[in-house]
């Protein structure tokens, strides 16, 4: 593990840029989901008895007791995403980027 600063900052932006850029150019659109999420959505898309959820997901309840988790991976809040706005959502191309944590 280790600390980046300047110029490796720099190298991963431009790396990162240059994805957004790829993905645009083919239409697809940026969506941003919390890094905390209900842990209930992690537990519906990639189910109670999985590796991810059993073994690798930090989880912890907050002070009003419910129980949040940090994201492990992305599709599970892009799906909670796009179910909530299904009609708005018909044939949307999107990606995402971000920390996963596991």
């Amino acid at each position: 593990m280790s600390d980046l600063a300047d110029p490796e900052i720099s190298v991963w932006q431009t790396i990162e840029q240059s994805a957004r850029n790829i993905f645009h150019r083919y239409g697809y659109a940026e969506v941003r989901t919390p890094i905390l999420e209900r842990t209930q959505v992690f537990h519906r898309s990639l189910g109670e008895g999985t590796d991810v959820v059993q073994k690798e997901m930090y989880q912890f309840e907050d002070r009003g007791g419910r129980s949040l988790a940090l994201r492990p991976e992305g599709t599970a809040g892009v799906i909670r995403f796009v179910a909530g706005r299904l009609q708005a959502m018909q044939n949307a191309r999107l990606y995402y980027l971000g920390p996963m944590f596991r």
